[in-house]
């Protein structure tokens, strides 16, 4: 491998904000901040969602009613200006 065209691979630690979970894993990502975490200073990258936060994953999915938000477009707004519209 050539030399120092690489980034720098190590431990960094990532803090799933979303439920206060952290874990440690190998990255390339580049930090600003450090932590200390289990007696080790590492960098501190933060995350909105990981394996523990995510519906896929916990189970809990949210539905969304996608059904339901064209019925209250069409209440709204009527047929005022719907290419289905025939006029009469």
């Amino acid at each position: 491998m050539k030399e120092g065209i690489h980034p720098e691979y190590r431990d960094v630690v990532f803090h799933d904000i979303s439920c206060d979970f952290k874990f440690i894993t190998r990255s390339t990502i580049p930090a600003r901040e450090t932590i200390t975490f289990e007696g080790k200073e590492y960098p501190y990258i933060k995350v909105e969602v990981s394996s523990e936060s995510h519906p896929f994953y916990t189970g809990k999915y949210k539905i969304v009613d996608t059904a339901g938000r064209v019925e209250k477009f069409r209440q709204k707004f009527g047929k005022v200006g719907s290419k289905t519209h025939v006029a009469g």
